[in-house]
């Protein structure tokens, strides 16, 4: 199965995912306010083109001969003063507080005296053009031949400059952006753990819920509108789930209970026959289906809540009971049974008569795979483990899980229903105890069950 990914970290992901269009979002929304002089913003499309001429500025300058920087304009400056020939440059040195050599000698009079004064951003319209009218701009910039204050005047807007304004903005909030969204993602998932809480509520509400406990209803108070449709649909399934399987209950408690009159005339006619290889299989069969009847309507009564499961019970007696009510008819079968106990005192709480149908199918299973003139062992062990041993074909590990499923048969040869080992196995979740099988040494299959012992 493959692991399903992450509902928080998805949605912190597509959180910190939108800090990116969010801060484009916010430059355009700020742009356009400054266009439209609106809230303190002054800008304008013209603006932007200073940060494209100012790198073409930037990668003219180179120092000369004398060690002084000076301007010398590449080709790529070249072409946009001729598309702009109003377009004005000129670097300070703020060493030196010098204009460099190919400074715009008209930009240099007009700023000489704030270059002294090593503004680091300044933003000017000079006196001749009105005002608001074409933007400067004076910063100071790393440049080839180190730290330079670069001002530009009377730049034109192309449509590659909102790219370069958008890529100059972002490297100058990087810190912050990384920052922030680290931040992001930390308080989100935080966040979203917190929110999905109430989910994991439901989750384990109906972790908790199986097939003894299908009345159970989700709460649906406290829970979040968004996951409220999905809580009642919930319940709803729960609500035909329970009818469906009460349905069923109904019927095979029903079943059992019209079942057992007509079995036991059938048994009491049998035993009154003459004897014959007839009457002992017929015996045998009658037995079994007795067995399975029995086994159906304590397993539907135990899942109704209308019997107890408090009833102190002493193994040892009540299985030496069903060992001695079964010496007869294994004798008419031609196998023998032996019992065995070493069990103190074992003494369980639950329901005996479901108990003593557990071991009746065992006893009966065990009868049926024995050889001829072989003998069964019913053993309890110290810790009041039951074992019911016998010497026949035995059960394959592959197989040892799929003989307590419902209906479940070796092949379409194998006698029986398939049904007393899965009701075995319901009736021992019902007291909260195990059925398992193993080898028998030497041959053949030993089943157990195990009970939790009254400290009584």
């Amino acid at each position: 199965m493959t692991k399903a990914p992450s509902l928080a970290w998805r949605v912190t992901f597509l959180l910190a995912a939108a800090q990116l269009p969010a801060f484009v979002l916010a430059w355009i929304v700020t742009f356009v306010l400054g266009l439209a002089n609106v809230g303190g913003f002054d800008a304008s499309f013209d603006e932007m083109a200073s940060v494209r001429v100012t790198a073409l500025v930037n990668t003219s300058l180179v120092r000369g001969d004398d060690g002084l920087g000076k301007i010398v304009p590449t080709r790529e400056l070249q072409a946009e003063m001729q598309r702009v020939p109003g377009l004005l440059f000129a670097v300070f040195d703020p060493v030196r507080m010098q204009p460099l050599a190919g400074s715009s000698t008209k930009l240099v009079s007009k700023l000489a005296s704030l270059a002294e004064v090593r503004a680091n951003h300044l933003h000017f319209t000079m006196g001749d053009d009105p005002w608001p009218g074409s933007s400067g701009h004076l910063m100071f910039f790393e440049t080839p031949i180190g730290l330079m204050q670069v001002a530009l005047y009377g730049q034109k807007f192309r449509p590659e400059d909102m790219l370069f304004s958008i890529w100059n903005d972002l490297a100058w909030v990087s810190t912050y952006l990384i920052v922030g969204m680290l931040t992001t993602v930390v308080l989100a998932w935080f966040v979203v753990r917190r929110g999905l809480t109430p989910l994991r509520a439901v989750a384990g509400e109906v972790a908790r819920i199986d097939m003894n406990s299908l009345r159970q209803r989700l709460p649906t108070s406290g829970v979040p509108i968004e996951i409220a449709p999905l809580v009642e649909g919930m319940n709803e399934a729960l609500m035909r789930l329970d009818a469906g399987v009460e349905r069923q209950r109904r019927f095979t408690a029903n079943a059992a209970h019209e079942l057992r009159t007509p079995l036991a005339i059938m048994r009491a006619r049998l035993e009154n026959a003459k004897a014959s290889t007839l009457k002992s299989e017929l015996l045998g069969e009658a037995s079994q289906l007795r067995s399975i009847v029995e086994q159906m309507l304590v397993a539907a009564r135990l899942t109704e809540g209308q019997t107890t499961l408090d009833q102190r019970i002493d193994l040892e007696q009540s299985v030496r009971q069903i060992v001695s009510n079964f010496l007869p008819l294994a004798m008419d079968c031609k196998r023998f049974i032996d019992f065995d106990s070493s069990a103190a005192s074992a003494i369980i709480r639950g329901n005996q008569r479901a108990i003593e149908c557990v071991v009746t199918n065992l006893i009966d299973n065990a009868l049926r795979a024995e050889p001829k003139n072989g003998t069964i062992l019913v053993r309890i062990d110290d810790q009041g483990v039951i074992a019911v041993v016998d010497h026949g074909e035995g059960v394959a590990p592959a197989i040892r899980e799929m003989v307590f499923e419902s209906f479940w048969r070796k092949s379409e040869t194998t006698s029986g229903t398939g049904l007393g080992l899965a009701i075995a196995k319901e009736i021992m979740d019902a007291h909260g105890g195990r059925i398992w099988v193993e080898d028998t040494p030497g041959g053949g299959a030993t089943f157990k069950i195990a009970l939790t012992l009254s400290q009584e």
